[in-house]
């Protein structure tokens, strides 16, 4: 089954979306807010792709390494600014982003070679 082969990318990806809606939650709260839009703004699309990306890759789409490669991309991006930023959600986001754009690119490189 789909979801079985793509279970750890589908996990990191479920995973990833989560850790970034509670960073995007938290820079809300911060002091300086406008100092983290562009965090939010990173975070929210981070969130949004990587809950795409499982859903693809859970009915097994023909899409799912196109997705999954902008993805990685996504959380690259996402992960960089959220290491600018010196408060525990950030790092933590951070962490998730690159652990999901490890996977995600995995998972390329496996359909790839298929």
């Amino acid at each position: 089954m789909a979801h079985e082969k793509y279970h750890d990318c589908i996990e990191a990806c479920n995973d990833c979306a989560a850790v970034c809606e509670h960073c995007a939650t938290a820079c809300l709260n911060e002091d300086n807010v406008k100092m983290m839009a562009r965090c939010i703004m990173l975070d929210r699309d981070c969130a949004d792709i990587c809950r795409l990306a499982a859903a693809f890759m859970a009915r097994d789409s023909e899409e799912a390494a196109h997705i999954c490669e902008h993805c990685a991309e996504v959380c690259r991006r996402c992960g960089e600014e959220c290491r600018k930023h010196d408060v525990d959600h950030c790092r933590e986001c951070a962490e998730a982003c690159e652990r999901c754009a490890e996977e995600c690119e995995k998972m390329v490189q496996e359909m790839a070679a298929h």
